[in-house]
């Protein structure tokens, strides 16, 4: 059986090697195994690769609605708080557990371990 695409697979939340069963027990906890396929997932670790990129996205996006919102309706301090705050919370909580997925795809599809110094 062929391994499924990473990038789809990863964003779905499914298993990286048969695409079929699910990688997360809850928002964020990954399940020990797969239940389609028996793959062992505690090998998987994303580190802090899924929070830099959600980060950087979503710090691109609120700083650029921002300056917008400021150029085009000088809105008071407020109106930036209250768009600031809920595109952060709303787009951070978007995007953190599709890209937990597809980093975790990627690290199974490119057979990504942890560096070792050789003796």
């Amino acid at each position: 059986m062929p391994t499924p695409p990473p990038i789809p697979t990863g964003l779905r939340g499914a298993c990286p090697r048969c695409g079929e069963g699910h990688l997360f027990q809850g928002f964020l906890a990954l399940r020990p195994r797969c239940e389609a396929c028996n793959l062992d997932y505690s090998s998987f670790d994303s580190a802090d690769g899924p929070a830099f990129f959600v980060m950087s996205i979503v710090g691109l996006i609120v700083v650029g609605t921002a300056l917008w919102l400021e150029v085009t309706y000088e809105p008071p301090m407020w109106v930036h708080a209250l768009v600031a705050g809920t595109l952060s919370i709303g787009l951070s909580l978007m995007l953190v557990r599709p890209l937990k997925g597809l980093l975790i795809a990627l690290q199974y599809k490119n057979k990504a371990e942890q560096g070792r110094f050789e003796p």
